[in-house]
């Protein structure tokens, strides 16, 4: 009767979307979203290390490329039907998963307080705030929205973010080419774990919002401090927190299994 049961929950939340979760799907949009963005880079000669510098580069290479990006992914959300899934679990982590993801925005936030502002402009300020809500937007609808409903349908919990992480780490490699070099190898090993965080936002708070914002809070502090000649607080502390977090979310996912299984959609 229970088997019963799930089976009918099952085939009635995957009538609510316009095309059934498949793995590939959610890859198939990572990469097209992947495409776009660096097609729109490279067109537009970025340099990674300058984008923060005026108000030139963060339209160029900051607020364009991620516009495109944000169309791509608003289009393949809507033809899938995966809005819902996407946005909200159904199956929160405990509140103390929190603590991660609060630390990031706090350091984020203290980055901004001591930083010296006074290169940036009013307009670069409009650039900044509506390029990072882009990127909180478009990359954690991505990489923690779309891809996470489509490796669920495949995947255990463990393996979902791993995988989705993994490849939220690797979309940074091609700033190889972009002005960064050999540091962008260590890009993504920071990126896996801040990605990390990221997917500790969605899960503890039961919705990908707090990811968003999170994501373009952690960017706005970052390319609105990248000339400033201040201490980079946020850039010195991204590797402890991307390391404890890399650690601490396969312990946290192995509790959750131990305590009743993992989540599906």
């Amino acid at each position: 009767m229970m088997s019963n049961n799930r089976f009918i929950l099952q085939q009635s939340s995957d009538s609510v979307l316009r095309v059934r979760p498949r793995a590939a799907l959610g890859v198939l949009t990572y990469f097209l979203y992947s495409a776009v963005f660096y097609a729109i880079f490279v067109l537009n000669g970025v340099d990674y290390k300058r984008v923060g510098e005026s108000v030139q580069t963060l339209l160029l290479w900051y607020v364009i490329p991620l516009s495109g990006g944000a169309l791509l992914t608003i289009i393949m959300a809507t033809v899938y039907g995966w809005w819902r899934p996407s946005l909200f679990e159904r199956r929160s982590l405990s509140r103390w998963t929190m603590t991660l993801p609060i630390l990031m925005m706090v350091i984020a936030i203290v980055n901004m307080l001591i930083s010296d502002f006074a290169h940036v402009t009013p307009l670069m300020w409009l650039y900044l705030i509506v390029g990072s809500i882009l990127v909180g937007f478009n990359e954690e609808m991505i990489n923690r929205g779309q891809l996470l409903v489509a490796l669920r349908s495949r995947f255990g919990e463990t393996g979902v973010w791993l995988l989705s992480t993994a490849m939220f780490a690797v979309f940074h490699l091609p700033n190889i080419f972009l002005g960064i070099g050999a540091g962008a190898l260590f890009q993504v090993l920071i990126a896996f774990g801040l990605g990390s965080i990221f997917y500790l936002a969605r899960r503890s708070t039961g919705t990908l919002v707090f990811s968003m914002l999170l994501h373009g809070l952690w960017d706005l502090s970052i390319f609105s401090t990248n000339v400033s000649s201040s201490f980079p607080i946020a850039g010195a502390l991204a590797p402890v927190l991307a390391i404890t977090a890399a650690i601490m979310v396969p312990i946290i996912l192995r509790r959750e299994k131990r305590r009743g299984g993992t989540q599906s959609v």
